[in-house]
């Protein structure tokens, strides 16, 4: 076993000890051992580092596993990753895992990297370690500039170690002053911006404080190329237009260098701003707003944000944009939808089989969400809207308890699910004739780019969604209403109740359709309120989409299920009049001729209290009811995803991306520390 290099995080491994002549197996596995207890690292994840470790070492020597570089790249770069850093670049990182310097990583060896990963501060301490090539704790002069020259290439922009702003760190003599880790992050963190200086006054030639456009390009692409979407770096001369004399500025170099340093920042308000914004977009005065209401300082400058919408903009900074035309900006691997599949010709027909295959597809997790609704909360639907008071003889229920204790004791619990079986044949049609036309509305109305649709739109695609839906919704309510009324009448009275069929064959089609007129005037207010409300309860009040935010279970739930309660309420004169239309008058009952009729009669012989008579019992029914089917729907798109959808034109960034490994996130932010020295760091040095 070859003797282990343990980081300077554990002093006390440093230090003299007696078991010096001891097997290097034995200091090798007491090192690993001092390391996790130093670090608390969990048995879990040390198995989960052995895991990752066997099945990417395929190098053996001498009956031990050893990564190679390739293989050392597979085991710690991240998956999917969202930066424009390449997967070979990570061998970068090799050099500081290899601590033997034999051009292979032990299991030992991997072991201490990872744990080095697990600091805060990882990024910055393999950026330490790479520049102290001595081992010493410290960094000098000369290690400073031979890593840096060793890294650069002789085609790069010259750098001067002998400027004062090196001084200022080193001393004003070769190797009179060492920075130890403290120091060193400081440096790094500030030498992008002295190269930017530097390179910008080597180009200016005639020291007119003006660099041509492929000059810029130049300067940015070593020290920035990484961070930025090819788009933007075929674009970058173009800066030029943003002032006369088509040259660039040295006041523009360093906006332009600002911008990129603060990308996340950049984000964050451009999400902000646009979520908040009625239209979905902004212009470069709602993004200077929004900087100052948001931060403690004006962080950007107005030049900074023209900067930011002439390449958002394509040249054109005074338009308002939308969070995707920010894209090409925010995310390095940012490709136009042309650019990233060839568009193929679509023939109508093509076109019209995957519109009807999506609505089919819409359709078919509807009518499962809503069966799955219907059933959780059928028990709450027993008949309480048609207690009338002028009843001859005794009321059937006095109040809900009392109903509920009536059916218990003369039905059982299988009285409280009595009419289910019609109830879920219906409601699997109703709730996805529902759901299906709202969102193909929806999604015919709303702008592209921004994801948002004006509320009139809203409103229109919630009611024409209600008024569909009541092709099932009325013959399937009409035979449900009747068989929960007559299971207690039928007690009551002693006859024997009847069933679906019964009814069905009695009504005929047209009586199915009996009170189809306040089933309308229920169903289209009824979805014209609940599926905007839900929507903007998701939107407004749980911030969906805010910074890429996805809702949890219990905030999707709250928003279906609120949303239902206006919904539910505002909508139960209607209800009431449809059921007393649908329900077989008996004798000494008012008989209800009409739609008119009904509201003229209720009113005058039971008072305008009559009209939301049951309407708390409603809107405990049918609040939990959408919140349960509206969660089962979006669940199901998330688990049985379409499998024909096109590509989606979200900003997917490293802010919305899902949690990576922390270790996997360390180790990319490290390499782009060195990246950020120069574009090519680590592909010329040994």
């Amino acid at each position: 076993m070859f003797p282990l290099k343990l980081p300077r995080i554990f002093p006390t491994l440093y230090c003299d000890s007696d078991e010096s002549a001891a097997a290097p197996k034995s200091r090798a596995a007491a090192a690993i051992n001092t390391v996790k207890s130093a670090m608390s690292v969990p048995e879990s994840e040390l198995k989960r580092w052995r895991r990752t470790f066997d099945s990417n070492a395929q190098t053996v020597v001498d009956g031990q596993k050893y990564l190679n570089s390739e293989q050392f790249v597979n085991a710690i770069a991240p998956k999917g990753d969202l930066s424009k850093i390449g997967r070979a670049q990570f061998a970068t990182l090799f050099r500081v895992a290899d601590t033997s310097k034999r051009g292979l990583v032990s299991w030992e060896d991997f072991v201490v990297f990872e744990t080095i990963l697990k600091r805060p501060d990882a990024d910055y301490w393999i950026a330490f370690q790479y520049f102290d090539v001595d081992d010493s704790g410290t960094i000098s002069y000369d290690e400073f500039k031979n890593v840096f020259n060793a890294n650069i290439g002789p085609d790069a922009i010259p750098f001067d170690f002998d400027c004062d702003w090196v001084k200022l760190y080193l001393g004003k003599k070769n190797g009179a002053h060492v920075l130890g880790y403290n120091e060193f992050t400081q440096l790094m963190k500030g030498l992008q911006g002295e190269r930017l200086r530097q390179a910008f006054k080597h180009m200016d030639k005639d020291q007119d404080g003006y660099i041509r456009p492929e000059q810029f390009k130049k300067i940015i692409l070593e020290i920035a190329g990484h961070k930025l979407s090819d788009a933007v770096i075929e674009r970058l001369p173009t800066l030029t237009t943003l002032s006369p004399g088509g040259r660039i500025s040295y006041s523009e170099v360093v906006a332009f260098y600002n911008v990129i340093r603060e990308m996340d920042m950049v984000e964050r308000i451009i999400r902000e701003a646009t979520a908040k914004s009625k239209d979905g977009r902004i212009d470069q005065s709602d993004f200077l707003n929004h900087c100052v209401s948001s931060t403690r300082y004006s962080l950007f400058t107005p030049m900074e944000a023209s900067i930011i919408f002439h390449f958002a903009g394509r040249g054109n900074p005074t338009q308002r944009l939308a969070l995707v035309d920010f894209g090409q900006l925010l995310d390095p691997r940012w490709k136009a939808p042309s650019e990233e599949v060839e568009p193929k010709p679509v023939s109508s027909v093509t076109s019209f089989l995957n519109e009807f295959a999506h609505s089919a597809y819409n359709f078919g997790l509807g009518g499962l969400a809503g069966g799955f609704g219907a059933t959780i909360v059928y028990p709450i639907d027993l008949g309480m809207q048609n207690q009338r008071t002028t009843v001859v003889g005794q009321l059937l229920y006095k109040n809900s308890l009392d109903c509920v204790r009536k059916v218990l004791r003369n039905e059982g619990v299988i009285g409280f699910y009595r009419g289910l079986g019609p109830q879920l044949i219906g409601v699997a049609p109703e709730k996805a004739i529902k759901l299906t036309v709202n969102d193909f509305i929806r999604s015919r109305a709303m702008d592209p780019e921004t994801g948002r649709i004006a509320l009139g739109w809203e409103l229109f695609a919630g009611g024409a969604a209600g008024g569909c839906q009541v092709i099932f919704t009325n013959p399937l309510e009409i035979v449900k209403i009747r068989l929960q009324v007559q299971g207690e009448a039928a007690k009551l009275e002693g006859a024997v109740p009847k069933g679906a069929v019964h009814i069905i064959r009695q009504l005929g089609l047209l009586g199915l359709y009996k009170g189809a007129s306040a089933c309308l005037l229920r169903d289209i207010p009824f979805s014209a309120i609940y599926f905007p409300a839900y929507w903007h309860l998701k939107r407004d009040l749980f911030n969906e989409g805010y910074n890429g935010k996805q809702l949890s279970f219990a905030e999707t739930l709250t928003s279906a299920a609120v949303a239902g309660m206006p919904a539910a309420y505002l909508t139960t004169p209607a209800d009431v009049v449809k059921t007393r239309l649908q329900v077989e008058a008996r004798t000494g009952q008012t008989n209800y001729k009409g739609l008119t009729d009904a509201f003229v009669k209720i009113y005058r012989e039971e008072g305008f209290r009559a009209f939301f008579k049951g309407g708390p019992a409603r809107v405990i029914r049918s609040s939990p009811q959408f919140g349960f089917t509206l969660v089962a729907y979006e669940y199901l798109h998330k688990f049985l995803p379409y499998p024909w959808a096109g590509t989606s034109r979200e900003v997917e960034t490293r802010l919305t991306s899902q949690p990576e490994d922390m270790a996997q996130v360390r180790a990319r932010n490290a390499l782009r520390i060195l990246l950020d020295v120069h574009g090519d760091f680590g592909r010329r040095s040994g």
